[in-house]
């Protein structure tokens, strides 16, 4: 009789730890969202209608609500510009007419949450800010920063307030279409290089990153692809070497 219990504690353990085992692997690899959203941030940046119509239509199969999908066409203009964000709306509300008029009907999904902070808008970017890196930010300005102090401004109260406080999309998905968008239109490797950091600070994984320039190969081409792989790899060392 011990034997025989001590034989289904045993099978018992090699399920749960199979199941545990099949969770993590799980969890580290990007989902069918993440990847649209990837997609369609980097093929609105690049300015492919074309295929742009083709991934918004993957991306509401795959579960995105219209609001998700809006906020990552709007996050895209911090990076690219009005005219590719714009562009890719204008592409988005003809894919929904379309799906409209084939009788799917797609869920709109939450829209932004009200702000309840009486903060100012550099005050609590400038706390986002610290949150997705992780660093204080005590130090003196230096750079940029220091060269032009309206634009540092300007970073903190629009691009951390007014867009990453918008809960419509988490912050992993919010650097999912930054990194998207940056190796999109190309020539900002430091850029990307410091957001990969972001995305490794919110919880994305390293296998995930890998994930993601797999996308980006297969949706912008192999120069994309080898120049963010470029800037991961970079990343991934430091990392490991500290």
């Amino acid at each position: 009789m011990n034997k025989l219990i001590k034989y289904i504690l045993i099978i018992m353990a090699i399920v749960v730890s199979n199941s545990t085992n099949a969770q993590t692997n799980e969890d580290q690899n990007l989902d069918s969202k993440q990847e649209a959203i990837i997609r369609i941030a980097a093929l609105t940046a690049k300015g492919d209608l074309d295929k742009l119509k083709t991934e918004l239509n993957t991306g509401l199969d795959a579960g995105l609500t219209i609001n998700q999908i809006k906020e990552t066409l709007m996050h895209v203009y911090a990076y690219a510009g009005f005219p590719r964000s714009l562009r890719g709306l204008q592409t988005f509300i003809s894919v929904l007419e379309k799906r409209e008029a084939q009788g799917i009907r797609d869920e709109l999904g939450s829209g932004a949450s009200p702000i309840n902070d009486e903060r100012s808008k550099y005050e609590r970017g400038k706390a986002i800010l610290q949150e997705l890196s992780g660093t204080p930010e005590t130090e003196p300005k230096t750079g940029y920063a220091a060269f032009a102090p309206t634009i540092e401004v300007f970073l903190k109260e629009h691009l951390f307030a007014d867009i990453f406080e918008r809960d419509v999309l988490t912050y992993q998905e919010r650097e999912l279409v930054t990194i998207s968008v940056l190796t999109s239109i190309g020539g900002v490797e430091p850029m990307l290089r410091s957001h990969f950091n972001l995305c490794l600070n919110v919880g994305l994984t390293p296998n995930q990153l890998e994930e993601f320039v797999e996308v980006i190969n297969t949706s912008l081409g192999d120069k994309e692809a080898l120049a963010s792989k470029k800037v991961l790899e970079e990343v991934l060392k430091n990392k490991t070497s500290k």
